[in-house]
């Protein structure tokens, strides 16, 4: 787990950490000049019945609230560190709005260089401390005094932080990885190592990441945690992981390493936003600055509507200008530039909506809510299942347990559909099914490949909507065509009369038959359907798409050309254009049709037959 510093510059956050680890986290020459933090430093703490937790250290400049921002996001239990000699300043102020945004899970608030001041002078500056944090999740927080000079209360400080970690309890280990990059460099020997709090999930050496934005995958060389080798990375822990085939200029802050899932990169996002309380209102497409993880880029939010009455937050549909790596559930801040403060924050509601959709809801905190909206919010084609841990927020169990918990959810092929479009693709097909029998009512059925084709945005579910529909004997499959249950052709008088005259005229024509619109032309009406109802009878052959031939005609003139090419030798087009007495315009796409059905095969310029022992056939 991870314990965060906050508090106003030169209020003795650094050498608190010092304190507590032995470390000094002021690593930059320009640091020790100047005798300020400026990027953020990590130290290891020992805690009894803990183990190993990481300390961030964060600048309290307002310079440099960026870097404060990115080191806190991630954090398990904050510090907010007030000097005892100059009690709240505006950075206190700022960064508890800060912690209080990102919603840090457990705090402790921390009079540092309590040397410097009387009993009485060190009680005003508590009761200033209580009065600030009322409201906020600070507000039943421990109050420890210490000093760095004389050692008071570093031991009590340490007891506090593992009572205030305890309470937390550990972060899931069964979920996505994700480890926002905070830091990079080269290690001669080694290659690039990345550093960052490993939000979630594990990774193990030898296994793939997907850096982003690159979107590039890069295999894990190597893993460290507060200085040790490790196999696996530990969720909550600060992580340092050697990566191959990457240079360091690739992977800057603000980069993200994340495991396999449906991970990609947010265009636009919908969330819920908290303005503080003297804060103004956004303007209609204000562009802010974002902080999230160890990114910050410009963003436009736009708000849709207010929850909770006037003063409470927004939802909001937010434009990154350089799209993110988010998950439902992350916090963030937003500041203006002009002029430089902090507004508010909020929390991600959907990382990847739809770009039709506007955001309709404020976060909630049922599970299946989110589900449904999310799935919902897919449409007819579904939501694959790798995707609910990003989109809805949660970790692999609870998603399994949403999933099998929600009656409104359909699971088909490891995608997630919405009951109402599911029962909307059954009555499609149903529809479909009896519109084809009112136009086509001496047909069996319509074509199954016809049906998939006519479904349109439901066509990833129509196999599993039409066996269901089998299974309730709303419909039928057979030999290919989808039908009402008991549907049988309905052939009047006059198409018994109409097959009648097909077949003669067809086999009249012998080996030159007439196509589909000449014979539609000399009847004055379609006859393609009565012709593929005499093709499942095996009394036509469709030689080509537009061209049946009679069966015994077709038969006969195959066994012709069996009789003149039997023995293997090869007969040119002319040779068998003699023997069947036909033209090149019925020849070619007879032979073609052989061909296809293995009869004869093309060699060079000719043919020879296939059908050893044969006098051809139709098949």
């Amino acid at each position: 787990m991870i314990v965060g510093t906050a508090g106003h510059i030169d209020h003795g956050k650094t050498a608190l950490v010092h304190a507590l680890t032995g470390v000094d986290t002021d690593r930059l020459p320009e640091e020790k000049r100047r005798g300020i933090t400026i990027e953020l430093g990590f130290a290891p703490l020992e805690l009894p019945g803990l183990g190993t937790v990481g300390i961030v250290d964060v600048p309290g400049h307002e310079a440099f609230v960026r870097a404060m921002v990115a080191g806190a996001t991630g954090v398990d239990l904050g510090l907010l560190i007030v000097a005892a000699d100059e009690g709240v300043m505006p950075q206190t102020r700022e960064h508890l709005s800060i912690l209080s945004l990102l919603a840090v899970r457990s705090g402790i608030l921390v009079l540092t260089k309590c040397d410097l001041a009387d009993a009485d002078w060190i009680e005003l500056v508590k009761e200033d401390l209580r009065t600030l944090v009322l409201g906020t999740s600070f507000e039943n927080a421990p109050i420890v005094e210490t000093s760095v000079k004389d050692g008071r209360g570093i031991d009590e400080l340490k007891v506090a932080i593992a009572e205030g970690l305890r309470t937390i309890g550990d972060r899931a280990a069964d979920d996505v990885f994700r480890l926002p990059v905070d830091r990079a460099f080269s290690v001669k020997g080694t290659g690039t190592v990345v550093t960052g709090t490993t939000w979630s999930g594990r990774v193990a050496i030898g296994g793939e990441v997907r850096l982003f934005p690159a979107d590039r995958v890069l295999r894990v060389r190597g893993i460290q945690s507060h200085g040790h080798q490790v196999e696996v990375s530990t969720p909550g822990a600060r992580t340092a992981i050697a990566l191959a085939g990457v240079d360091v200029d690739d992977v800057p802050r603000g980069s993200v390493l994340v495991g396999s899932g449906a991970w990609q990169a947010s265009q636009r996002l919908f969330a819920e936003v908290t303005l503080d309380p003297g804060a103004s209102p956004l303007r209609a497409r204000e562009w802010l600055r974002l902080h999230v993880g160890t990114s910050e880029v410009s963003a436009r939010v736009v708000p849709v509507a207010g929850v909770g009455g006037e003063g409470g937050p927004v939802v909001a549909r937010v434009v990154p200008e350089t799209p993110l790596v988010l998950r439902a559930g992350d916090r963030f801040i937003l500041r203006r530039s002009q002029p430089l403060s902090t507004i508010g924050g909020g929390r991600v509601v959907d990382p990847a909506p739809a770009r039709r959709r506007r955001p309709t809801r404020a976060w909630s905190d049922d599970g299946v809510l989110r589900l449904e909206d999310v799935v919902r919010d897919a449409g007819p084609a579904g939501l694959a299942q790798v995707a609910v841990p990003i989109r809805v927020g949660t970790d692999f169990p609870a998603t399994r347990s949403l999933v099998d918990g929600a009656s409104s959810v359909v699971s088909i092929e490891e995608r997630l559909h919405l009951g109402d479009h599911v029962r909307g693709a059954e009555e499609a097909v149903v529809k479909a099914v009896v519109a084809y029998h009112d136009l086509n009512r001496i047909d069996e059925g319509i074509p199954l490949a016809r049906l998939r084709a006519e479904m349109g945005p439901y066509a990833p579910i129509v196999d599993h909507v039409i066996a269901r529909l089998a299974t309730l004997a709303r419909v039928e499959v057979v030999s290919g065509v989808v039908r009402k249950t008991g549907w049988r052709p309905q052939v009047s008088v006059d198409a018994l009369a109409e097959k009648s005259w097909l077949v003669e005229r067809l086999l009249t024509a012998r080996m030159e038959p007439p196509s589909v619109a000449e014979l539609k032309t000399e009847r004055g009406k379609d006859v393609l359907q009565l012709l593929r109802m005499l093709e499942k009878e095996k009394k036509v052959v469709a030689v080509e798409p537009d061209r049946f031939y009679h069966a015994e005609a077709l038969e006969a003139g195959l066994g012709q050309l069996a009789r003149t090419m039997r023995g293997g030798r090869v007969h040119a087009p002319a040779q068998l254009r003699e023997v069947l007495g036909v033209s090149r315009k019925f020849l070619l796409p007879l032979l073609e049709y052989c061909d296809r059905r293995r009869i004869t095969e093309r060699r060079g310029d000719g043919r020879v037959w296939l059908a050893d022992g044969a006098e051809g056939g139709t098949g």
